[in-house]
């Protein structure tokens, strides 16, 4: 399937009981045809909690990240695991993304079935079911460009065992991960250990080294100085293998890092790349930036230290209603860990709808104390700051686990008006 098709895809999927806070008078519409109404969030049917995505804060993030990109002479997968959302990752590629990044096999069933071509599997794949699914996804699509991680002798022999027992016709393309440091995430954790895995990939015929990566995100205590320094380590690496010949008879060299926290170190020390035998292929992969947040991203954003680059927009916005007002310091929202991220901060209340005449104000004297299932806890400073009926739209922290709670977000101009309809994949 061709990527100019999948809004059509999408759009024809019909909207019922499954999708929150859509319309109830919207049951058997199709989502193509409820978005062509352009409903108003506040005044058109939908029932809260309801998460909206600003579409003029998406626009933006992808906008700057394209330009930021390009100024950089880097080469862009954003990671889909953010959003797993085809439509957004249809909107990144027509920014200039090279591809998406996917984390697990699954994601890649999901890119797949919505047309992307190019996929960048940031971790190393040994389930055999996975492996055949993904040999007979290569034989059938010659224009199909896939690149995942080794980090083991082990996973390399797996690999190669079951892409043999598929009878695979092409070699799985792969970059050997160089960890971030004694006690991080996954990764071969010294130049010793990845030579080790490079002498076994020139063993086999089933697996192509293409490249080295890492996730910088992983540095233990991470500063400025760390960062740079394992990323020197990285393409230190890279330049190694290359006057080894280990990269002999590749059109271009993959050098990949970058998640949404250290991606200016990225670009720094990847501007320091040398001429080698191949094109280097500098591959950022941040996630984060698409609706960016209100909270763990808005303090880690490189942005913060080249501010004369731009800045990125929180897009996130759960709007829920108070429906109880139990004392005069204390209400209760119909919003709860179902429908807000949690895992690194709670949600923050920004701004009230009246329920009687729909004015907005600051949410002045308001907090959020605490989640339950299906409430948010609120203080008040004041017993006529909140109301029963009243709309809280409240900030959300960590975009990952905000996509994840909802299956279709509304996409929201700054009027309320709804233009589109995000369907995920979680």
């Amino acid at each position: 399937m061709a990527v100019e098709r999948l809004a059509d895809g999408l759009a024809s999927e019909r909207v019922d009981h499954r999708f929150k806070a859509l319309p109830p008078d919207a049951e058997g519409r199709t989502v193509g045809e409820l978005a062509a109404e352009r409903r108003n969030l506040f005044r058109d049917g939908f029932t809260t909690p309801v998460l909206a995505l600003s579409a003029e804060s998406v626009e933006h993030n992808l906008a700057l990240m394209e330009s930021y990109s390009a100024h950089h002479h880097l080469a862009f997968a954003p990671h889909g695991k953010t959003s797993m959302a085809p439509q957004l990752f249809d909107r990144q590629l027509a920014h200039g993304a090279w591809g998406i990044t996917a984390a697990v096999p699954t994601h890649v069933r999901v890119y797949r079935a919505y047309g992307i071509q190019r996929i960048f599997l940031a971790n190393e794949v040994v389930d055999a079911a996975a492996l055949r699914w993904l040999a007979a996804e290569l034989d059938a699509d010659p224009d199909f460009r896939f690149i995942c991680y080794v980090d083991s002798l082990r996973g390399i022999e797996l690999m190669d065992a079951a892409l043999r027992a598929a009878g695979a016709r092409r070699p799985v393309d792969v970059v050997i991960e160089l960890g971030a440091g004694d006690g991080a995430r996954t990764g071969a954790r010294t130049e010793d250990e990845c030579r080790a895995l490079a002498d076994a990939l020139a063993g086999t015929d089933t697996l192509r080294l293409v490249g080295v990566a890492g996730y910088e995100g992983e540095v233990p205590d991470a500063t400025p100085e760390r960062v740079l320094a394992w990323l020197r380590r990285l393409l230190a690496l890279a330049v190694e293998f290359d006057g080894a010949g280990r990269f002999a008879g590749i059109d271009e060299i993959v050098l990949s890092a970058g998640g949404s926290a250290w991606f200016d170190a990225v670009a720094d020390v990847f501007a320091e790349v040398p001429e080698l035998s191949a094109p280097v292929l500098k591959l950022l992969r941040s996630g984060a930036y698409i609706s960016h947040d209100d909270g763990h991203y808005r303090h880690l954003t490189p942005f913060n230290r080249v501010p004369e680059e731009g800045a990125l927009q929180p897009a996130f916005r759960l709007w829920a209603q108070v429906v109880s007002r139990p004392s005069p310091g204390q209400a209760f929202l119909n919003a709860g860990k179902r429908d807000a991220a949690y895992d690194l901060d709670l949600p923050t209340a920004q701004v009230v709808r009246s329920g009687r005449d729909g004015t907005v104000r600051p949410a002045a004297g308001i907090s959020v104390t605490g989640l339950s299932d299906q409430h948010t806890w609120i203080a008040t400073e004041a017993a006529g700051d909140l109301e029963v009926g009243d709309w809280v739209g409240m900030g959300l922290s960590h975009p990952c686990t905000s996509f994840d709670k909802w299956q279709l977000i509304p996409l929201v101009e700054a009027d309320g008006t709804v233009t589109d309809y995000l369907r995920t994949f979680f």
